[in-house]
């Protein structure tokens, strides 16, 4: 019965064919594997990010804590995203762009960062605050430093 179902909404009804039909031709979209990618890049590096900040907040303050961390993942960040994300060979020129696009995003860190803190959230949850609003403008960069060039 469900074999009759399925081949009902899948070859039979043109609804379900144009969703077919899309879904596969997502599957083979470039930039939506490399958002993919991104998104997995972003989840490791956000997670040494995280993790050192935790690590050291009982030591430094908010600020030293969480620029540490910013900055030890973000050389792995780099090696991921051109070799995974990207699939392009590293090079100054892109080392250069990538860190120009941190520098934006970094700026942007540390301003949401101190303007939830300023606010009076705990911080503690802080970073996934910045780092939910920060994710969308750094893949609009990084596409363009490693694609575009």
């Amino acid at each position: 019965m469900q074999v009759i179902i399925y081949v009902f909404f899948i070859y039979l009804h043109p609804k379900m064919r144009t969703m077919k039909n899309k879904a596969e031709q997502l599957m083979h979209n470039r930039q939506f594997w490399e958002f993919v990618r991104f998104g997995i890049n972003g989840c490791l590096s956000t997670a040494v990010h995280v993790g050192i900040y935790y690590l050291l907040l009982p030591w430094l303050y908010v600020n030293a804590a969480y620029i540490t961390g910013y900055v030890v993942s973000f050389i792995g960040n780099f090696f991921l995203t051109s070799y995974f994300t990207f699939r392009t060979k590293p090079t100054w020129k892109r080392f250069f762009g990538f860190a120009g696009s941190h520098a934006v995003n970094f700026l942007i860190h540390v301003a949401l960062l101190n303007l939830f803190l300023f606010l009076g959230f705990n911080p503690k949850v802080i970073p996934f605050f910045v780092i939910a609003i920060a994710m969308v403008v750094q893949f609009s960069i990084l596409r363009w430093v490693f694609v575009k060039h």
